[in-house]
């Protein structure tokens, strides 16, 4: 259970060094969320589990009862500038780390590189612990890999933000007329030794069938009405801002 705890993160996200940690679910924190624990020191069951978590995330739960995205705002003046900075940035950080090794010499982490993924996470914690307090978008916490052969493809960045910001401060980060943030909620942890996971209609968990405290209660397990931080994917070289800024793709990734 030790890596599922710290998986449930970017995550990733980690929570990252925030005044009102002391409120935050220990452990439940995605890649680079976590600042204590490193993954990969599975076997057997925890293992297994883990596998789910990380296929969970990547399919963002369908847009389901577990996942809350922001809503399109209006866009307003200065919006489409603000957020064509962001992505010329990000265009220069893919430019940076196109070669994954220069990532992996500047302390970015691959959160769990022995299970497959479509989509890997290399997380950066540093750029974790900034983005609790001040966005920069040189310093995205994730840089999102595909597999290629032996190696890895960059193919987007992921930022993050601290869950307690409400969707103005997010605002403040990236216009919410062209962006959308998403945080996972309704999270039920299974009681020892009812681990569903893997499960074809699993209860517990980023698909599980409960949603509410008052079933969650009733099986035996602890509930979460929010784990994680704020997260935003994009995809810079993509040709149009719906391609940068794709919902679809971040749930199919």
């Amino acid at each position: 259970m030790k890596t599922l705890l710290a998986l449930l993160w970017l995550s990733v996200a980690l929570c990252y060094a925030q005044q009102d940690s002391s409120q935050d679910m220990k452990g439940m924190n995605m890649p680079g969320h976590d600042m204590s624990q490193m993954a990969g020191q599975d076997s057997g069951a925890d293992a297994e589990a883990s596998a789910h978590v990380m296929h969970s995330m990547e399919g963002h739960m369908d847009m389901g009862p577990h996942m809350k995205m922001t809503a399109l705002r209006a866009p307003q003046p200065g919006d489409a500038v603000k957020a064509q900075h962001v992505v010329e940035t990000a265009r220069g950080v893919m430019e940076k780390y196109k070669d994954y090794h220069v990532a992996l010499n500047e302390d970015f982490k691959i959160f769990h590189p022995e299970l497959p993924q479509k989509m890997y996470h290399f997380t950066n914690y540093r750029n974790a612990f900034e983005a609790a307090r001040s966005f920069n978008p040189e310093h995205p916490t994730s840089l999102l890999y595909e597999k290629a052969g032996d190696g890895y493809k960059l193919v987007g960045l992921m930022y993050t933000a601290p869950k307690r910001f409400t969707e103005d401060d997010l605002n403040q980060r990236i216009p919410l007329s062209i962006a959308q943030w998403h945080e996972h909620v309704n999270f039920c942890r299974a009681p020892a030794g009812k681990q569903d996971a893997l499960s074809p209609k699993p209860k517990f968990g980023f698909r599980g069938s409960i949603v509410t405290k008052e079933e969650c209660d009733a099986a035996g397990g602890e509930f979460h009405p929010i784990v994680f931080n704020w997260m935003v994917h994009l995809y810079p070289l993509e040709k149009d801002s719906d391609g940068i800024w794709s919902v679809d793709r971040q749930h199919a990734d």
